[in-house]
């Protein structure tokens, strides 16, 4: 577990990461109302630990990564639809806000241990 400065560079670049977002999110133009909707969705991810700790870190953790946001965000980038374009980036964008919110609040990446452990400290 991270302590002292480096925990709070890392909670920095999180807030750091959610104004990016933010941005990103006004310069494209989507409804707000959509980041709204959306901005608290990978927190479904909590039910995966209905099925244990080590179901529910494995889930959450890949919830709560930026790989995912920004592999979605990459091929919204690729394939450019039109619509279907924008609405993947809209969903990466808002979805690495959220990723960037919890980190802020000190909300980290989960052990397999407790829910309560996280690679930022004990909850």
């Amino acid at each position: 577990m991270v302590e002292g400065a480096p925990k709070n560079l890392l909670r920095l670049e999180g807030l750091a990461l959610l104004v990016a977002a933010v941005v990103c999110f006004h310069v494209i133009g989507t409804s707000w109302w959509m980041f709204a909707i959306l901005f608290f969705m990978p927190d479904v991810s909590f039910a995966a630990y209905l099925l244990g700790p080590k179901v529910g870190a494995a889930v959450y953790n890949t919830m709560h990564s930026t790989i995912v946001p920004l592999l979605l965000a990459a091929i919204a980038w690729w394939i450019d639809f039109g619509i279907l374009g924008g609405v993947l980036l809209s969903i990466a964008i808002v979805w690495l806000g959220h990723i960037g919110f919890d980190r802020t609040l000190g909300y980290g990446l989960k052990y397999s241990s407790d829910f309560k452990d996280t690679h930022l400290g004990r909850l």
